[in-house]
């Protein structure tokens, strides 16, 4: 059966350097801390690895749905990494991302997220009733991002005038 697609490719300018968001999003552990997921698991642990998948729940706190993302490409030199994403209802999603630095200690970071729905009436419906959050999804991802790296960017100068 046929799938449907539907791609959102939000994009924004964070005021943290690239090496901050970086970090943020090649640290799976921590999504949790600012992306709206409780992480479960990441094997294997550590550092960002091609293969390597998190395992969470994601939903209002009356209905928690699992969710896996497995990294697909991590492209350190260039900041760009590639991900594919199970959600609840036989929705997947490929993750392209990439932060460019830019003056002033800032950065762009551009997120694609290529939606992959199941053929038929079942993905009809799903697009029917779940539409407009595969727009306003990966917009949310990307402002709790860009809230993380501005926050922990703030606490590292602060430090450091402290210092």
């Amino acid at each position: 059966m046929a799938t449907t697609s539907f791609t959102a490719c939000p994009t924004d300018i964070v005021e943290a350097p690239v090496d901050v968001v970086w970090k943020l999003l090649t640290d799976m552990s921590g999504w949790g801390s600012f992306f709206d997921v409780h992480v479960t698991s990441v094997e294997p642990s550590g550092p960002a690895i091609n293969g390597q998948r998190m395992l969470g729940k994601t939903g209002p706190r009356w209905l928690r749905l699992g969710v896996s993302f497995d990294y697909t490409l991590i492209d350190k030199a260039h900041h760009k990494l590639e991900l594919d994403a199970r959600l609840p209802l036989g929705i997947a999603v490929h993750e392209a991302l990439d932060c460019v630095p830019l003056e002033g200690g800032r950065c762009r970071v551009n997120y694609h997220c290529h939606f992959g729905l199941p053929g038929g009436w079942r993905g009809a419906l799903l697009r029917f009733l779940v539409g407009r959050e595969f727009t306003t999804g990966p917009a949310d991802s990307l402002r709790r991002l860009k809230r993380a790296a501005e926050q922990e960017h703030r606490g590292r100068k602060a430090e450091m005038e402290m210092s």
